[in-house]
Formats: structure tokens, sequence, C-alpha cells
């Protein structure tokens, strides 16, 4: 009975469906909404009565609403977009529909994606909630003129304590700050030596890990950088942080490739040419950020649904279209051998950066969702706020937060 009624809604959408207007609504946000354009510009010439609608809201305004509407059954997109924070929060949820199961059959096409990617949208029951769409290869980003200002070789610093003395020298030579906030060093170490297969914060049988060895030599990098006054203490997406890029008061930054493309496009484009990349320090690979389509199983029209993520996350015109508008860096991985990888970046001063980062995308080890992550980040957060801006003890910080992390599991 099921493959019937799977056949006949199949026999609708490409029937009727094609010939009636169709509306499909797509909750997203910035500015994986520009990648969406123009890819739905590519979909609606397969697909053309159908109306993609994009419903726009702010990272944490999209991602607090769809929680709502997942809790209260009202309100849901026919797609919505997930960021990957938020990936394994849901992926524990019920609240998606699990693609591994017909009429989905999305395992078929899990191979011709960066592996990484499908452990973070997978449950520790098995279920497969959202397609990867881009990645966010972990990137050292610096300032090429910052740096020949201060006599620096960038690949000094691709140690932490040849990184710190560089900063040190930069300072005292420039006046420019090593990095906006020394948060971001301890993050990226948090996530690039996470042992595969697991949650930054848990280890494979569920216990909190945050009081571990890794954590505390994160966290005294940030608190060296802190009190050496190597930072600007300038939090992530504020106005002040973008004029950090544009005023080039900050001579690095560490985050995903996407970065290279709000710089160009929108940040501080007016310091093209002046950019350079390179990997991370200690032979360190981390996923920075990355974004995911599922399909709420309160949602209607869920045949659609699926045809519209199979285009968007499998299909390299697709995928190449939302890089070239964005950065966005295709999760797809023969989107990845596409030409334009080998092409120089002006904004980079004629780099063939994509290569780095494709080879960096390879590297990054798979890990594990877990449903308290969202929760573990937070609190480590906070425990690492309190270190730099307070002068918390680091052990007695983690120690805490570990006691947080184990009473909201409870």
């Amino acid at each position: 009975m099921k493959r019937i009624l799977t056949l006949l809604a199949l026999l609708a959408f490409f029937g009727l469906g094609l010939a009636q207007k169709t509306t499909l609504t797509v909750a997203v946000f910035p500015n994986l909404d520009d990648a969406l354009k123009a890819q739905i510009t590519l979909f609606n010439k397969k697909f053309p009565n159908v109306e993609v609608k994009l419903v726009i809201q702010q990272y944490a305004d999209h991602h607090n609403a769809l929680t709502t509407a997942l809790a209260t059954g009202q309100g849901l997109p026919n797609v919505a977009a997930i960021e990957v924070g938020f990936v394994g929060r849901f992926a524990e949820g019920q609240g998606f529909e699990d693609l591994n199961k017909a009429p989905y059959n999305a395992g078929q096409y899990k191979r011709l994606f960066t592996p990484y990617t499908i452990a973070q949208a997978t449950s520790a029951d098995g279920r497969f909630i959202a397609m990867p769409t881009d990645i966010g290869p972990g990137t050292f980003f610096y300032r090429l003129d910052i740096l020949q200002k201060a006599g620096v070789d960038p690949r000094n610093m691709l140690t932490w304590p040849g990184y710190i003395a560089a900063g040190r020298r930069i300072k005292s030579t420039t006046g420019a700050f090593l990095i906006a906030d020394a948060a971001d060093v301890a993050w990226i170490n948090i996530f690039a030596t996470t042992p595969a297969n697991n949650s930054p914060y848990f280890d494979e049988k569920g216990n909190v890990v945050v009081d571990s060895p890794r954590f505390v030599r994160a966290f005294e990098l940030a608190r060296n950088i802190r009190v050496a006054g190597l930072d600007a203490r300038i939090g992530a997406w504020t106005n002040e942080w973008y004029d950090a890029f544009k005023k080039g008061t900050v001579a690095t930054q560490f985050s995903g490739a996407w970065l290279q493309g709000h710089l160009q496009n929108w940040m501080a484009p007016e310091t093209k040419g002046l950019w350079r990349v390179q990997q991370l320090p200690e032979g360190m690979y981390a996923s920075w950020g990355g974004s995911f389509y599922g399909i709420p199983t309160a949602s209607r029209n869920k045949t659609l649904a699926w045809e519209f993520i199979k285009y968007v996350t499998t299909t390299e015109e697709a995928q190449i279209a939302a890089f070239k508008a964005i950065g966005a860096f295709p999760a797809l991985l023969a989107a990845q051998n596409d030409p334009s990888f080998s092409e120089p970046i002006e904004f980079l001063g004629g780099q063939q950066a994509r290569l780095l980062w494709r080879d960096a995308a390879r590297r990054v080890k798979p890990l594990k969702a877990n449903k308290y992550d969202r929760i573990a980040y937070e609190i480590i957060t906070a425990a690492l706020s309190q270190v730099l801006d307070e002068g918390k003890d680091i052990p007695s910080a983690l120690a805490e937060a570990k006691r947080l992390i184990e009473r909201r599991m409870r």
C-alpha cells in the first residue's frame, strides 16, 4: 500500500504538479538565501511551475523559530535550512523526516558528499535528517600587508608559540591586534583536536569531556593571547568586527573558508588583494560551519520538498552556482573538481585558495553529533568568557562547565 501511495504522489507531482503552479516554502538564514536565489533560477528551468518562496530570518531567529514550529507543528516550512551548530539537536529529536527511509532513500547519495558531513546529520540511532549543502573548512586568514610591515613570515605562525610571538611583534611594530577575539583560538583548537566519530564535548559513551587536557590547552592558548593584550576583544558579527577588517586593525582571523566570500562581498571589499590564507597551525584540520536542508515531518508537500533538496545538494551546477554566488564551499565532492577551483582568487591576491580548502576538507575528521552539543557549546562559551574577561581559573571554569552540562542533561 505504501508503494502505491508513493507512486500516486509522484505521478501527481510530475503530472499535475507541472501543469499547476505550486508554491514551496524554504526557511533560510542570511546569506545562504543569496546562494539559494542563484540555485532557484536553475531549479525553475527543470520545474518551471514551482514557485520557491524564501522565508528569511537572521541566524538565531531562524533556528529559534524553527524550534518553536517543530514543537507546535504550526508554521512549518516545506524545507528548512539547518546550520551545523543545530543539526545535532534536531537529529536527536523527532521533528525531521528520516531521509534514509522510502521514499527518500538518501543512502544512495551519501557517498557523493564530503564524508564528515554525513556523520554530522546522523542521530545516535542512525536517522539521517538533513542533506549537506555547504561546508566550512577551517582556514587561517592573514593580512599580508600588516605582516610585511611587521617583518613577520606567515610560515613562522604555523605553531601556536610562533603565532603568539608573531602577534607580539605585530602589535609592537604596527599597533594592529593579532586577532579580533582570543576565543576563536580556543574554538579552532577544540574542534580540530576532537577524536574522530566523537562530539567535541562528549566521548563515544556520551560522557562529558570538557575538563580534558585538550580543553585546558585550548583555554590556555586563548588566555595567553588575552593576557598579552594581543586581541581586540571584539566579538564576531558586530559592527566593530566589520570595522576591524575594513581598517586593518587586526592581522589574522580563524574561520571557515566562507569568510572570504563575506569579506569580498560586503564586509571589507576595499581590502581586496590584502588577504591571504594558509592551513591551520600545527597540522590541524577542522570544520568551521556548514549548512544542511531537511524536511519537517509535520510539513506538507514532502515529495516536492525532496525534489528541491536533491537538486540543490546533488546537482553540480546548483552547487557551483551557490559557490560562485557567496563562496559557499560545496559539500558535493564532484563540484569540488570543477575547473573554477584552480582559478586564482583576486581578493586573495591571486592565490589558488580553493585547492587549499579542498585539501583541508578532505582531511577533516568525521564528528558525531550529540543532542546536547548546543547546550554544551553555550556553557563552554560562558566558561571561556569567565576565563578571558574575569580571570577565572581554567580548571575551575571547566569543572563547573562539566557540572552544568551534566545537570542540563539530567
